[in-house]
């Protein structure tokens, strides 16, 4: 291995590490939905490992068609901003969404009451005299909520088959900034091994620390005493997931 080789191995696993620590959006949404929707811990890695791949082969794909074609960093630049900015959106439209969605699920959970009027025809029977009083009423109540038998069988079910591929989708838009233009461009100038090395090294490292710190981070959300909010699961998901992509987009995280 040159000396250039392990210089850029080294980059490529500190930038790996440092760029999915600092940017919440590798590990939030992952948390948070395993949380709400009480995923196991291998449906949680799965989801994880595989938005991993999708958003480090993105980038990885338009790097090697550049260096391919011979084109510009700054031409790969500006398309990989245009990809974070529409992942940013994204994130923003899909936490919204599940906000909204999960504080409907409360609303429907709540029970409360229905109030049901019976008529009883007038004891003396139909051919009562007409200055009698009318039929007798009384009422009785009737307590449930949206959920149960009142719940058609589809509801949520989709949501559950829908929710992992609406973030695969965010994360293959979701660029990885620094691996073009610091990475694999300085790479490609030894050939096409050292630019698979450095390109494995960054993706093995990206995606280990994301797991690492989405079981961290579940496993803290696990140990708090949350039973009470658990109510609120799907709409805390939400507004958690909505914040990550307006601070991704607002404050460049």
């Amino acid at each position: 291995m040159t000396q250039e080789l392990r210089a850029l191995v080294i980059a490529a696993a500190s930038i790996g590490f440092f760029h999915t620590l600092l940017g919440p959006d590798h590990y939030l949404p992952f948390i948070m939905m395993a949380w709400a929707r009480k995923w196991s811990a291998g449906k949680t890695a799965l989801i994880t490992l595989l938005c991993a791949l999708g958003h480090i082969g993105s980038s990885v794909v338009l790097g090697l068609v550049g260096v391919s074609l011979g084109l510009a960093v700054k031409g790969l630049e500006g398309a990989e901003s245009v990809r974070g900015s529409m992942a940013a959106w994204l994130l923003i439209a899909f936490g919204f969404a599940y906000l909204i969605w999960g504080l409907r699920l409360v609303y429907r959970k709540h029970p409360h009451q229905h109030v049901h009027p019976h008529t009883h025809p007038h004891p003396h029977g139909p051919d009562q005299p007409a200055h009698h009083e009318p039929p007798e009423t009384d009422r009785h109540t009737h307590t449930h909520t949206h959920l149960g038998e009142h719940s058609h069988v589809h509801d949520g079910l989709s949501g559950k088959a829908l929710t992992p591929w609406v973030l695969f989708v965010i994360f293959v838009f979701g660029p990885c900034e620094p691996l073009i233009p610091l990475l694999m461009y300085p790479a490609a100038g030894g050939g096409w091994g050292d630019l698979f090395i450095v390109t494995a090294v960054f993706g093995g490292v990206t995606t280990a620390t994301m797991l690492a710190a989405v079981f961290l981070g579940k496993a803290g959300v696990d140990l708090l005493p949350l039973k009470k909010l658990q109510h609120y699961s799907h709409a805390l998901a939400g507004a958690a997931i909505l914040l990550c992509g307006l601070a991704i987009q607002l404050l460049g995280l």
